[in-house]
């Protein structure tokens, strides 16, 4: 046989073998359960005070618990496209919650369990989806209540995701009759309440009943378990389970603190694949993990090749070295709208501390939002509010934030001790601030424009935008941490800002007057000049804001005649949460809302209708 025929022998056994099926003998299968809108602080697993959670405990033991793992966003659809993506919200542009645009994935990136099923795998999702993004047609095989790894071809690998959804927000709807005749399974009195929250009847039935859920949610988990024990499949599959981010008491789902962001993960490891971690059964990683790590993680388990356009890394997996895993430290976060109320709100973990800037720290956490004030806890909690019943740290949800919170989250794991302002701590501070700075400008972060002109100029190519307008973006960070300063070094570059011939730049300049407050009274006349005669009308809604929240000038005339002018679903969203601030707040402006113009021209646009509704105005 010559050595030019045994060539091409050996190429064609090659050209079979990779084109032969991939059996389940080849490559693990992994499994997602995913629990949704709970934070670590609910499973005794992570923390003294929560549910226990036998079936999780269980997993936990023959695998490895994550102390440290986080959503990147603390709600459920930013959470779930970080995700499946792999990728940070705010750089591609699906950080918004609900979204007003679909946008398009970057070029580099699909959704990680297409590259799944183009290496074999079956991929099934039972059956939450609630992306922000197209997720193309080859991520999932089914997606739907029926999806199960049964329906795969014999002997096939598969990745499998549950949702449960017993632990849900809306679980915690129940009226004042509810409450008064359902007895929970958890005592009431022996909850643990935490400090930031009024110590009622109310918050102690609601922690209680929202026990009783985790307890649900962990035999379901286990049902799931028995499934895959009786197919014979427990020992060739990696299990992870996780909360899709935090919540759900108030104060938790929405916000971005600890309560919203942290979540619990434990992967159980099968025996069969135990040579792919390098970790003790029972141990408990210190590492910090986020969302952005866990798709390139089940790839890296399943040996297929990472996607270039992905901001996270695996954890698990061939090449992975679980000192390195160890020794990360470091989680970013962002918050921007949930349904209707807007913010911006971006976070950096370190190591024991959290640092939040709140980019609109005039922008009080408890501004309404119409789902979450559906449950009674948070009724009561701003009533309490308003009759002068709360704490300091109580009553906090309700005023405005400083823009800068540092917290020292092993000291204080409520987060209720601001550091920001102690000067022992001055050094902790600006190396957070710079890294914060750094990375919002390294990104691009897109929210430093309004998501009105993104889904104008940008959803179209979200991440070419960033790129074409990144120098742009670094200014404006610039700009906006301008607040940052003492009032008089900032009084330059607000004066610079103001005068810019760029409405982006004349944007930020008065978000920064608004956060100074009374400091900024001496660019009054300039904010009536802007209010009254600025070309874009955002800015105009912007120096009407500074002015009425510092009592300079009645807000109302502009704010309306904006509403008025506007062709933008999404621009009246912004406008309307703007006048939501002012109504509700100190002020207490009173406002004339052109509603029948409102309603005939965004029906379907959800921000403006809730907005509406609670405002009192309904369509004729």
């Amino acid at each position: 046989m010559s050595q030019r025929f045994d060539r091409s022998v050996l190429c064609f056994i090659a050209a079979l073998i990779s084109i032969s099926p991939l059996r389940a003998a080849d490559r693990p299968n992994v499994v997602w359960l995913v629990s949704e809108d709970n934070s670590i602080h609910f499973l005794k697993h992570f923390d003294a005070h929560g549910a226990p959670a036998p079936r999780i405990e269980a997993l936990a033991n023959h695998g490895v618990t994550y102390d440290h793992a986080f959503s990147n966003a603390p709600v459920c659809s930013v959470a779930r496209t970080t995700l499946a993506t792999g990728c940070y919200g705010p750089r591609i542009g699906t950080q918004f919650h609900r979204k007003s645009v679909t946008v398009p994935l970057p070029d580099d990136v699909e959704m990680f369990p297409e590259y799944l099923r183009q290496a074999g795998y079956y991929t099934a999702n039972n059956n939450k989806t609630d992306y922000n993004a197209h997720p193309g047609k080859g991520v999932w095989d089914d997606s739907s209540k029926k999806a199960t790894w049964r329906h795969r071809k014999e002997d096939q690998p598969f990745f499998y995701m549950q949702s449960f959804s017993v632990c849900h927000e809306g679980s915690l709807h129940f009226t004042d009759k509810v409450m008064q005749q359902e007895k929970t399974k958890t005592d009431p009195e022996a909850v643990f309440v935490a400090p930031y929250h009024p110590q009622t009847p109310t918050f102690k039935y609601t922690y209680a009943r929202y026990h009783d859920r985790i307890m649900e949610m962990d035999q379901q988990i286990g049902g799931v378990v028995d499934q895959l024990t009786k197919d014979g499949l427990l020992e060739d599959t990696f299990i992870f389970y996780f909360g899709d981010h935090g919540g759900v008491l108030p104060r938790g789902k929405g916000y971005a603190y600890e309560s919203g962001l942290h979540v619990p993960l434990v992967v159980r490891i099968p025996d069969r694949w135990k040579h792919l971690v390098d970790a003790d059964m029972g141990s408990h990683q210190t590492g910090f993990v986020s969302f952005i790590d866990f798709g390139p993680t089940v790839l890296n388990l399943a040996g297929v090749k990472m996607p270039s356009g992905v901001d996270g890394v695996p954890f698990l997996g061939n090449g992975v070295d679980q000192k390195e895993v160890e020794t990360r430290d470091e989680c970013f976060g962002y918050a921007d709208r949930f349904d209707e109320k807007y913010d911006v709100v971006r976070t950096l973990r370190k190591g024991r501390f959290e640092y939040i800037r709140n980019y609109q720290p005039f922008n009080f956490d408890g501004l309404q939002n119409n789902y979450r004030y559906k449950m009674l806890a948070y009724q009561e909690w701003r009533t309490l509010y308003k009759a002068g019943r709360l704490n300091e740290t109580q009553r906090q949800f309700f005023e405005t934030r400083p823009a800068e919170q540092l917290f020292d989250v092993e000291a204080d794991p409520h987060e209720t001790r601001n550091l920001a302002t102690d000067p022992a701590y001055a050094k902790t501070l600006q190396d957070m601030r710079q890294r914060l700075a750094e990375k919002v400008k390294s990104l691009p972060d897109l929210s430093l424009f309004p998501e009105s002109v993104l889904a104008d100029q940008a959803f179209q190519n979200p991440v070419k935008f960033g790129q074409v307008h990144k120098q742009q973006i670094a200014a404006l960070v610039d700009v906006a941490d301008l607040m940052l300063r003492k009032f008089p070094e900032a009084m330059p570059g607000i004066r610079t800002a103001l005068a810019s011939a760029d409405p982006a730049t004349r944007y930020w300049g008065l978000i920064v007057c608004s956060a100074f407050g009374e400091q900024a009274a001496g660019f009054t006349l300039t904010a009536k000049e802007l209010a009254a005669k600025d070309d874009n009308v955002l800015v105009r809604v912007r120096a009407a804001e500074f002015l009425g929240l510092i009592k300079a000038a009645d807000p109302a005339e502009v704010m309306s005649d904006a509403l008025q002018k506007t062709e933008s679903g999404i621009e009246a969203g912004l406008i309307l949460n703007s006048l939501t601030l002012l109504r509700d707040g100190e002020s207490g402006y009173d406002f004339a809302i052109p509603h029948d113009r409102l309603h005939s021209l965004f029906p379907k646009n959800d921000v403006v209708q809730r907005r509406l509704e609670y405002l009192g105005i309904v369509p004729k």
